[in-house]
């Protein structure tokens, strides 16, 4: 099995199990609740299994184009990289609190999920790095607007998730609620870096193209 085969399985793993858990989980309304949510509680497990295949998605796709991440550029990105992907895995280990728990009663499970929430972040400027070191890569001129393609979703759906939650965090003091519609964007997100990581470990084997 190839790393770009792992990728697509592990993506879609993820993406699949998200998905039955919005049916058998329908009591979280998904405007105003994040994913992490669905960890908890009956089926949580589910949740915890998805953030392991989104790991497994970030390793696989970075090992299938490890080849062309030369330089000062590609070992930072890697770097970054990995941070997140440690923070998708802390996510799966340390279940969040709910959305609405007031910041003084979060638990410590909870306040580490969102510290690895803050890993993610990492990872964001990493996968800027890996796409910038792949569109820089003579071997992938052919597939440039590919590259370029992949990462402009990924900024896109990160700016309209990260300012909007960081808007209606803003004017709720922390605390969200059905009037903080924040789920949405924490999902087109979330939905964005797949679709990141599945074009590019796709072109990156340009033989195929």
């Amino acid at each position: 099995m190839t790393m770009r085969t792992l990728s697509g399985i592990s993506i879609g793993s993820f993406v699949g199990l998200l998905a039955i858990l919005h049916v058998i989980k329908s009591d979280l309304d998904p405007s105003w609740h994040f994913i992490s949510e669905y960890a908890i509680g009956d089926f949580g497990w589910l949740m915890q299994l998805a953030f392991v295949a989104l790991a497994m998605a970030n390793l696989s796709t970075w090992m299938s184009i490890r080849g062309h991440l030369t330089g000062f550029t590609g070992h930072l990105g890697t770097i970054f990289f990995i941070l997140g992907t440690v923070g998708v895995i802390l996510g799966a280990v340390f279940v969040t609190d709910p959305i609405n728990t007031p910041p003084q009663l979060q638990t410590t499970h909870g306040r580490l999920h969102n510290a690895a929430g803050g890993l993610g972040l990492l990872g964001f400027v990493g996968s800027l790095l890996l796409s910038w070191r792949l569109w820089r890569s003579e071997n992938l001129r052919h597939v440039r607007i590919w590259v370029a393609a992949a990462t402009g979703l990924l900024v896109i759906s990160f700016v309209i998730a990260f300012a909007s939650i960081a808007s209606l965090a803003a004017s709720s003091g922390g605390v969200f609620g059905p009037e903080t519609p924040v789920g949405w964007p924490n999902r087109i997100g979330i939905l964005g870096a797949c679709v990141w990581l599945a074009l590019i470990s796709y072109v990156a084997d340009a033989k195929s193209l």
